[in-house]
């Protein structure tokens, strides 16, 4: 049986953060680029008023190809 409540407005947050988090790591992925974790972290432990993208650390050549991604990107 599934529960048919209405998403609280915390976990519509979540759920957002998640959908980019996503969403960032399949461009990543497609651009040849791996972050090493990627998470979702909320500032409050009780009702959150918004969900972060943690992108965790990376090495320094992971950082320049991000660098160059965004680079040619933007000079469109």
């Amino acid at each position: 049986m599934t529960d048919r409540r209405p998403a609280t407005p915390a976990q519509l947050k979540i759920k957002e953060a998640v959908d980019a988090r996503d969403a960032l790591a399949t461009a990543l992925t497609k651009a040849g680029i791996q972050l090493p974790a990627m998470d979702i972290r909320t500032p409050w432990a009780e009702e959150s008023r918004y969900a972060l993208v943690h992108l965790g650390l990376c090495s320094a050549p992971v950082a320049h190809a991000l660098a160059e991604v965004i680079t040619r990107g933007a000079s469109r």
